[in-house]
């Protein structure tokens, strides 16, 4: 695909840009990210009041089973095969356990909320996509508490190969409905896909360890558990280096998805 994926947050009236790309650094970030980043890092930022933004919609009803698309978008930042696009289940639940040298993250995904998605990180994860790759990008920064990890290049421009369509929370909102551009609360435990605009979901994902705000744009597939948010905490309270223009950077404690088990 070749574009840099990015993470708007909204907080303070700044726009907070965070990257995370399908399969190229060739993207730029938004001068107001740029803005953001320089703001962000003042020691004494004040924290967010949360009660200003709204919560994420319910999950609309759906079917048993969907049919997704999964269109070629590039060269892989690492060979797989594109999923089964065909009679996805789209109902339940499926685990999926990183292991990491920090500790282990346990994820639950919700095929109900985004079937496309959690059919796309299983094929990711059977095929050892995520296996041996670092966890990028780490935000610290009050309305967006976060660690992103999926890209096998840790340059936060690398994808699978081929992109997909948003979903949850996307898919709640009517199109061109005002409210899908509004911030609202990504509760802690939040587990959602990075993108570079609509629709271009790849292989980056986002783990919140803190209520963080967005605007409805990113597809949530999924919960931590407890112990998966004390391992991301664990590696927040190290800090990040700072190095990522559109605020925080890598993480000070260097993280490794050894493995991804689904199951």
């Amino acid at each position: 695909m070749n574009k840099r994926t990015t993470i708007a947050a909204a907080g303070l009236g700044l726009a907070l840009a965070l990257t995370a790309c399908s399969n190229d650094d060739s993207g730029s970030d938004t001068a107001a990210s740029t803005t953001a980043s320089s703001m962000w890092s003042t020691p004494a930022a004040p924290q967010l009041d949360l009660s200003r933004y709204g919560t994420l919609p319910g999950v609309p009803a759906g079917t048993p089973t969907v049919d997704c698309s999964y269109p070629e978008s590039g060269p892989a930042a690492k060979s797989v095969q594109a999923p089964n696009a065909t009679g996805v289940p789209a109902e339940g639940t499926v685990t999926v356990t990183l292991t990491t040298n920090v500790g282990p993250v346990g994820m639950d995904l919700n095929r109900a909320a985004a079937p496309c998605t959690v059919n796309s990180v299983v094929s990711l994860a059977e095929q050892g996509y995520f296996d041996g790759t670092p966890c990028h990008r780490l935000s610290t920064n009050p309305g967006l508490q976060m660690l992103q990890c999926g890209d096998p290049t840790g340059r936060g421009s690398g994808g699978p190969g081929y992109d997909f369509a948003n979903e949850y929370p996307t898919t709640a909102y009517a199109a061109g409905d005002p409210a899908a551009q509004k911030p609202v609360v990504y509760p802690r435990g939040t587990i959602a896909m990075a993108n570079a605009g609509p629709d271009t979901n790849g292989s980056q994902f986002f783990l919140v360890y803190a209520d963080s705000v967005l605007p409805p744009q990113y597809t949530v597939f999924g919960t931590m558990t407890d112990e998966g948010i004390a391992t991301v905490e664990k590696i927040a309270a190290a800090g990040d280096d700072g190095s990522s223009p559109a605020g925080g950077g890598a993480p000070n404690t260097a993280v490794t998805i050894q493995t991804a088990k689904v199951g």
